[in-house]
């Protein structure tokens, strides 16, 4: 539909302008240095190149093999990306940028470009979506059951200075979780990255949870043990949310009352010294 090459920034831009017509995309994006743009996509598209499916020169991607895998959609799935490729296809690659800016300025809000693209009173639109909230506050995130690029966006939009990863192990067979590449993500985003894995709890403890009973054991136990032994990693804590003013404790579980996050905010949240807000995002 492209004619077997595309640029790799067109690409990420019309592939965003696809997800923002279906109610449960694909893929989720993030502002980045040149606008919207996906981690995971562009990952699929090197696991494709790796495979023989795709070339893949500094600039462009290009289609290898001779499958047509149109027919191959869903009906819906083809409808809309018929659209997009007719709506934005032709558009030049500066157009299709400034078409996603102007519609979706919050995407643009790391942009390198923004102000070249959208000259005067156009970038007004990308001041206003920068995210402003300044008031001191101590926020809690897992990334369970959610991309990495709407876990960095939740970050992104409550203004999170610094991340505060509190797990034992800072590995997850979940793209983008592992230490290395989490703690580069975030740079990305301008956001800090600190790993304390003492405030962690080892896996083995965590083998045989099935009810919410057995949660609650288990947190008793780490209030009664880690959290008593590890009150200058809290106070640690307490010191850089004063320096930076809004950051986040992270794990990997969805629901704060199965992870051991909320305990270690709460014990945190007692200290004289914390007049603040606790958020568990």
């Amino acid at each position: 539909m492209l004619g077997g090459e595309v640029e790799k920034l067109r690409l990420q831009k019309l592939l965003f302008l696809y997800a923002m017509k279906k109610q449960k995309p694909e893929y989720d994006f993030v502002p980045y240095k040149y606008g919207c743009y996906s981690h995971s996509a562009t990952a699929d598209l090197n696991t494709m190149v790796k495979k023989g499916y795709l070339s893949e020169t500094e600039k462009e991607y290009g289609k290898s093999d001779l499958v047509k895998y149109f027919p191959k959609l869903k009906i819906e799935d083809a409808r809309i990306l018929q659209e997009v490729v007719s709506d934005y296809g032709q558009m030049s690659s500066h157009s299709l940028i400034r078409h996603t800016y102007l519609n979706y300025p919050f995407y643009a809000i790391n942009s390198t470009i923004a102000k070249d693209i959208l000259p005067g009173k156009l970038y007004d639109r990308v001041e206003k979506a920068i995210p402003k909230a300044e008031k001191t506050t101590l926020f809690s995130i897992g990334y369970e059951g959610i991309s990495l690029e709407m876990y960095l966006q939740k970050l992104v939009k409550n203004n999170v200075k610094l991340l505060v990863d509190v797990r034992k192990n800072p590995l997850s067979m979940k793209f983008g979780f592992s230490k290395t590449l989490l703690h580069r993500w975030c740079n990305n985003m301008g956001i800090g990255y600190l790993h304390i894995p003492e405030l962690g709890i080892i896996s083995d403890k965590r083998q045989e949870l099935k009810t919410q009973a057995d949660y609650d054991r288990l947190f008793e136990d780490y209030r009664n043990t880690t959290l008593t032994e590890t009150i200058e990693y809290q106070k640690q804590i307490l010191g850089l949310l004063k320096e930076h003013k809004r950051i986040a404790l992270t794990c990997f579980e969805a629901e704060p009352c199965q992870c051991h996050r909320s305990h270690l905010a709460e014990s945190i949240r007692q200290y004289s010294e914390f007049p603040y807000s606790l958020i568990h995002l």
